[in-house]
């Protein structure tokens, strides 16, 4: 379950009161706005985003006015987009951290001018990206452990110019350090090079949830039969990555030699 204080799970517990004091089951809301049962139950919960259109829907079916299409008004104050929110949560909350990125350095450990050429300016974007690393440096709770796996074509990938990634290779080496481990999977390992990014947040309690990114979003699963993939296959790509020193050793040679 996520922060049962959050607006979207506030806003899960509007509906829920509403669908009841209307005398429906879940399963009678879902036919009549004609959304399946599962989506009605995880909104309900907090788990899955209402739609406007959801909204609107339920608002027709219970008679309420308008007033669930009103209360979506607290996502105009959001910075990150829907389908991240959750994962957000995760992230805030694990006490350990693994993520595998073959594209660009993971957010957690961008630099601001890193992020900024990534996010195309848009500055309260980029401050949000900035504020999210704090989770690495804060003192209570203690700061998850974060083991990062990046493929090598990161370290050559040019974002924001030679000066914004001689920096951003400079920032990877002075992070690494007994809870922050940064390895580096070499171009020659062919085997997952193609893979898109993921990550697992552990919580407190030993529960894994995976974050899978795609072309248009990222998705954030429970799935045990998913989750236990990602373990698998993170801990496989794992095996083919450099240590850490040798990692170490070759984004400080990139950072010189091919953004000097």
């Amino acid at each position: 379950m996520g922060d049962p204080h959050a607006p979207q799970a506030i806003w899960g517990r509007e509906l829920r009161q509403q669908r009841q004091e209307a005398g429906l089951t879940q399963a009678q809301l879902a036919g009549r706005i004609h959304f399946s049962e599962g989506l009605v139950s995880g909104v309900e919960t907090g788990q899955l985003p209402a739609s406007p259109d959801f909204a609107r829907a339920v608002d027709t079916a219970l008679g309420t006015g308008g007033l669930l299409l009103r209360l979506l008004d607290w996502r105009k104050g959001q910075v990150f987009p829907e389908w991240f929110g959750t994962w957000h949560e995760k992230e805030q909350a694990a006490v350990a951290l693994r993520a595998y990125e073959p594209l660009v350095v993971p957010g957690l450990l961008q630099t601001e001018d890193y992020a900024r050429a990534l996010l195309g300016d848009d500055e309260q974007t980029v401050a949000a990206r900035m504020e999210r690393q704090a989770v690495l440096t804060r003192e209570d709770p203690p700061p998850p452990t974060l083991r990062c796996l990046i493929d090598e074509a990161v370290l050559h990938r040019p974002v924001g110019g030679r000066k914004a990634m001689h920096a951003q290779l400079e920032k990877l080496v002075s992070l690494a350090d007994s809870t922050i481990s940064i390895q580096v999977v070499p171009m020659s390992v062919v085997r997952f090079g193609l893979l898109a990014g993921f990550a697992i947040a552990t919580s407190e309690g030993g529960t894994d949830v995976a974050y899978f990114e795609t072309a248009i979003r990222g998705l954030t699963s429970g799935d045990r039969s998913e989750v236990t993939d990602a373990v698998f296959l993170f801990e496989a790509i794992r095996t083919e990555a450099l240590p850490q020193s040798m990692s170490m050793d070759l984004i400080r040679r990139t950072a010189e030699e091919r953004w000097t």
